[in-house]
């Protein structure tokens, strides 16, 4: 990434990010399925790498709690997405990626288009708070004292 584009990224919303990001995933996805033409398996894997790198940080930036079914969708499209793009690696197949790339296209014109709704200015200023709360509190971690007990059934999910 060069400067220029390093300095646009640092005033982005969250919505230009994950735009951002979806443009990487189909710039590596590319790279991937011409690695799969030439039969370079190098090339493929590290270009697959990369898509599945950014597949993770977006999976693992949903907020279930907050985003409810779109969320829900959200997550469910990257898992088909990783699968997708796992076998095309697997397979060395140049279809099952450029399949992956129109359907990352699709959900980011969708991205694209929900950034420049009208109402985008206010849910960004809403996101901005929300980011602002979590970063002052992300140090804070609640203890529990002596006196309180774990609730009966509680436990981790991923």
């Amino acid at each position: 990434m060069n400067l220029y584009q390093q300095r646009a990224l640092e005033g982005a919303s969250g919505i230009e990010l994950t735009i951002a990001l979806y443009d990487g995933m189909i710039r590596f996805l590319r790279d991937a399925s011409k690695a799969a033409l030439a039969g370079d398996v190098e090339g493929r894997r590290a270009a697959a790498k990369r898509t599945i790198e950014i597949l993770i940080h977006l999976q693992g930036t949903l907020r279930m709690d907050v985003g409810g079914k779109p969320a829900e969708c959200l997550s469910d499209f990257y898992t088909a997405t990783l699968a997708l793009m796992l076998q095309g690696s697997v397979e060395s197949s140049a279809e099952k990626f450029n399949q992956a790339i129109a359907n990352i296209w699709t959900v980011r014109e969708a991205w694209r288009q929900a950034a420049s709704g009208p109402e985008t200015p206010e849910l960004m200023a809403v996101e901005r708070q929300l980011w602002n709360e979590r970063s002052e509190n992300a140090l804070h971690i609640p203890q529990m004292r002596p006196t309180e007990e774990p609730l009966a059934g509680a436990s981790w999910t991923a």
